[in-house]
């Protein structure tokens, strides 16, 4: 829109008013379900979003109002309905872009060569399978966009008036939510498992009224996000009835959208294989036009007919769809053994992996924690563990324990975080949430109450409770929760924290923590415990509760003690890709010590700490990379580091990024948003580093994770792994139904039989044009061709079915440390190839001078050329060893080991081999009379003759063989 660009920035935060009269006129296209609007300032299309990208917390609050007819209207006109529509074509329309598409525009181009050459029985059948083909293409398309549409139609039910700007009030019973929000008033409880996988309900906070930018990603605990169900609201002040949000973004610009769109529109992958078959299709179609100056015809236009036909021959139509072969039947494989794959390319991509990212706890670890005990710091430091809180001693930490937490009720039932609720459980306590006015008129969001005999058994009055006022929900980036609590009769409210050991620590008072703090902290985790501190804080009366924020200078109240447990499938696992020297790295928001020392079963080597560098009060950077390298008394040392330290050498220190990279095996207290980075990170890493653990070409990065705070990590790896049946599943390219990382051997070894499946497809095909090819040229020379069932004998009955059981065969039982090649241009993938053309070559020319040379030879008659001259001795002599040829490449080709079963163990190809062999056998020995006329073969008498044929055929089984053998 022109006028859009003249106003200020600052104009946009509020409204933009197309104009109360005059006619304005705006200007924007749809990309992908994205709107791009004209901005005269910026001199482009921008996304539409870019007009509140600038808003503020404090310009998001002010939005409490609403906005006036005019302003929603106008803003209607700019953003466009809030909707996230899956388009479903038409079969016409479909037919028309799948009949564009090249592979079939090639076919057709060749069935009308074929109609004018007269090879009518051979394009008759080549148009029924197209038609076919087609006709399932055609329904499949169809059925998955209506599949997609009703899913999505059904996880969104869409108010498309809706604008970023509207204020929504939100029901206490929730709802489906229709688009990003941010959460101003009350709190709400939501599922996201939709979006990030986790089944767990996350607890929504109102969002700070501040002057910094807001980002949905950095305020991820103030924001509902599209598709989401809202499963209980709680509104702000005593007379709440629901919670305020205020619409932040729609249609495809939400997190629901943004999802939806990478299904519907994938990025391309980007590996060596495709872009290399691309290349050598153009090769060979050079190398038929070069054969064409071997065609002596004698007329233009049969000039130009044979010359077409060789290009259709050398380069075969169904050479895309048969490389794909492999990759469906690895996929139907990974199916039935539960791991379901929305991107069969990837399946390929997981044959060249070289690293794998594993999340922690819910992949590696079980999802479940068992309290094992409480230490609370008394006079002379920490006491002795208590195995059963709820034997505590009223008072702070025990308060603390039942209270700091963002557990819910919904219908009776306590919903939130597993951890919290085993917390709470060893307590005693129960949330028996109350709304009224009890405790001073503060709106209550959570009431805890000790077990009744508890009470009776200290005489206490059974009002005795705590009530929850405030909630600062877990942050991974700021490491700890904390919550504001009152309690009846007149008491200070009290302020408890949560969280990471170091991070509590930090924030309470020095003299409170005890000097053994990280002696104590050091034990846990040397013997497997998950240790959670916690704080608190007696509030001054005159501070006013309802706007208090974060707190520190808090006092250390103790240490809370779990056990998380590997789960018994980790370790084999872990052993199993390190035998095949497949890098592994662990990624989580725990800290280094107790991940390092509290699963020694994961990590076979020592491990050098890093807890900070240069500027942040460290060790030397420098140090990391002694002069004698990383290994004393034989084992290498790999880093662990966390956070804080990966952020700090993604920013000051980038020169060092890909050193530290290569070692580091354990990545702590990384937040999501450093998850996605370090896949990108790795993705990057130059291979030709001094002291590479690995020698490869290429450096493939797979994730996998549990889908809880990974979908960024999943979605950024080349291979996405997720081990949840949630909806977030979508944003990995591969989901597991077993909750454990025994897939990942499994998916690593049907990508590798993948792709060694799709080298042999490719390279049968390219050789068995290549043996049409020289077919064709040695009887053009010689003034016949092929005839027509002789070409459908080759093509239907022999190669279409060789290349589609030649897949069938299934990945070894073991993980080598070889990794297949990736690249078709590569010099043994050339050698290979050229050495077979030669001996095809060689082979078929030898068939031709052993006919010539016979006594009983009679050359043909040279007033005639192609497929009239049929049938005639050079043809059926050449026929004879060119079908020996098509069966002798799918042997040769076929072998796949270390990363395939023996070819044995394809049955069903194994059986067709004998069987093709067998009949070429009986057609070359003795075809009979009905089948001899049929299919144009000249009826040789002498059977010595016949026999020298088959043996020409064995020796150049037996020298490709070899030679493949020795390349």
């Amino acid at each position: 829109m022109e006028l859009l660009g003249d106003q200020e920035d600052s104009e946009w935060r509020d409204t933009v008013q197309l104009h109360k009269e005059e006619k304005m006129l705006l200007r924007y296209y749809l990309f992908e379900g994205l709107r791009y609007v004209w901005l005269a300032r910026k001199g482009a299309f921008c996304r539409v979003s870019v007009l509140n990208e600038d808003w503020t917390c404090s310009d998001l609050h002010s939005f409490q109002n609403g906005l006036s007819p005019l302003e929603q209207s106008s803003r209607r006109h700019i953003y466009g309905p809030n909707l996230i529509d899956v388009p479903v074509k038409s079969y016409m329309r479909l037919l028309v872009e799948e009949v564009l598409n090249p592979f079939y525009v090639f076919q057709v181009f060749s069935i009308t060569l074929w109609m004018v050459d007269k090879y009518y029985y051979y394009a008759s059948c080549i148009f029924l399978i197209s038609v076919l083909s087609i006709s399932i293409s055609l329904y499949e398309i169809h059925k998955v966009s209506l599949k997609n549409k009703s899913v999505i139609d059904a996880v969104l039910t869409v108010s498309m008036e809706l604008v970023p700007g509207d204020c929504l009030v939100i029901p206490q019973e929730g709802l489906l939510l229709p688009c990003d929000a941010a959460l101003l008033a009350g709190e709400c409880m939501v599922n996201e498992s939709m979006l990030t996988g986790e089944s767990v309900p996350v607890l929504k906070t109102p969002l700070p009224a501040s002057e910094g930018r807001y980002s949905s990603d950095s305020e991820r605990r103030h924001t509902l996000f599209c598709g989401t169900q809202l499963i209980q609201a709680k509104g702000r002040g005593t007379g709440g009835t629901g919670a305020i949000a205020v619409v932040t973004s729609t249609g495809f610009f939400t997190a629901k959208g943004d999802l939806i769109s990478s299904i519907l529109y994938p990025q391309p992958i980007n590996f060596r294989f495709y872009r290399d078959a691309a290349k050598f299709l153009l090769f060979l179609g050079f190398v038929a036009l070069i054969g064409t100056i071997y065609s002596f015809i004698a007329t233009v236009l049969e000039l130009v007919i044979r010359t077409l036909d060789i290009v259709t021959i050398v380069v075969p139509p169904a050479l895309p769809a048969a490389i794909t072969t492999g990759t469906i039947y690895a996929q139907r494989r990974l199916k039935r053994q539960g791991v379901f794959c929305i991107s069969p390319p990837r399946i390929n991509v997981c044959g060249k992996i070289s690293l794998f990212c594993f999340d922690k706890t819910g992949t590696l670890t079980e999802e479940g924690l068992d309290v094992w005990g409480v230490m609370e710091v008394g006079p002379t430091g920490f006491s002795e563990l208590v195995s059963e809180p709820r034997l505590l001693p009223r008072g702070p930490m025990l308060y603390g324990l039942a209270c700091c937490h963002t557990v819910a009720l919904l219908g009776g039932q306590p919903l939130g975080d597993p951890l919290e609720l085993k917390m709470i459980e060893s307590t005693g306590w129960g949330d028996q949430t109350e709304l009224d006015s009890a405790f001073g008129g503060y709106r209550v969001l959570a009431v805890m109450r000790p077990p009744a005999q508890q009470l009776q058994a200290e005489g206490t009055c059974p009002g005795e409770a705590m009530a929850i006022i405030r909630r600062f929900p877990f942050s991974s980036a700021l490491q700890r929760m904390s919550v504001v609590t009152v309690a009846p009769g007149g008491h200070p409210a009290l302020a408890f924290i949560k969280g990471s050991p170091e991070m509590v620590a930090s924030l309470c008072l020095k003299e409170t923590v005890p000097a053994q703090f990280s002696s104590i902290l050091r034990t846990f985790a040397s013997d497997g415990f998950r240790v959670l501190a916690l704080g608190h804080k007696t509030l001054d009366g005159k501070m006013d509760l309802k706007t208090v924020e974060r707190l520190r200078d808090m006092q250390f109240l103790g240490l809370l003690v779990m056990k998380n447990l590997v789960k018994p499938e980790s370790a084999g696992v872990i052993n199993t890709l390190r035998l095949a020297q497949l890098r592994t790295v662990m990624v989580t928001g725990e800290g280094c010590f107790t991940l390092v020392f509290s699963h020694p079963q994961l990590f076979a080597v020592p491990f050098f700490h890093m807890d900070s560098f240069p500027g942040m009060g460290g060790l030397s950077l420098m140090g990391l990379f002694p002069p004698q390298g990383l290994y004393q008394n034989g084992f290498a040392y790999h880093l662990a580091i966390n956070g804080k330290s990966f952020a700090a050498l993604c920013d000051h220190f980038p020169e060092y990024l890909p050193k530290v990279l290569m070692r580091a095996t354990v990545y702590a207290r990384m937040a999501p948003d450093q998850k996605t980075q370090l896949v990108k990170e790795l993705q990057k890493l130059n291979i030709s580093l001094t002291f590479s653990l690995l020698c490869s070409c290429s450096y493939r990065v797979g994730m996998c994770g549990d889908g809880a705070n990974d979908c960024g990590a999943l979605r950024a790896a080349d291979v996405g792994v997720s081990l949840s049946e949630a909806e977030a599943s979508v944003a990995s390219p591969f989901t597991s139904k077993s909750d454990n990382i025994s897939c990942v051997p499994l998916l690593i070894r049907e990508g590798r039989c993948s792709l060694v499946t799709s080298f042999s497809l490719f390279r049968y095909m390219a050789l068995y044009s290549l043996i049409q090819f020289c077919s064709v040229l040695i009887l053009y020379t010689m003034k016949t061709n092929l005839g027509d069932l002789q070409f459908l004998f080759f093509d239907m009955f022999l190669v279409t079915l060789l290349a589609i059981l030649m897949g069938t065969g299934g990945p070894s039982e073991e993980l080598y440390p070889r990794r297949p090649p990736a690249s078709l241009l590569a010099l043994p993938v050339l050698g290979s190839l050229l050495i077979h053309t030669s001996m095809i070559v060689l082979g078929q020319l030898a068939a031709l001078f052993v006919t010539i040379s016979q006594d009983w030879y009679i050359p043909l008659n040279s007033t005639k050329s192609g497929a009239e001259n049929l049938p005639n001795m050079e043809d059926t002599c050449v026929f004879a060893l060119s079908g020996f040829q098509y069966i002798i490449m799918a042997i040769v080709v076929t072998k796949g080991y270390p990363h395939k079963k023996p070819l044995y163990h394809n049955v069903a190809f194994f059986c067709v081999l004998l069987v093709l062999l067998a009949l070429m056998s009986w057609l070359v020995l003795y075809p009979g009379p009905v089948i001899g006329k049929l299919l144009q073969l000249y009826n040789i008498s002498d059977m010595n003759f016949k026999m020298l044929l088959v043996a020409l055929a064995a020796l150049n089984l037996l020298v490709c063989f070899l030679f493949e053998v020795c390349i």
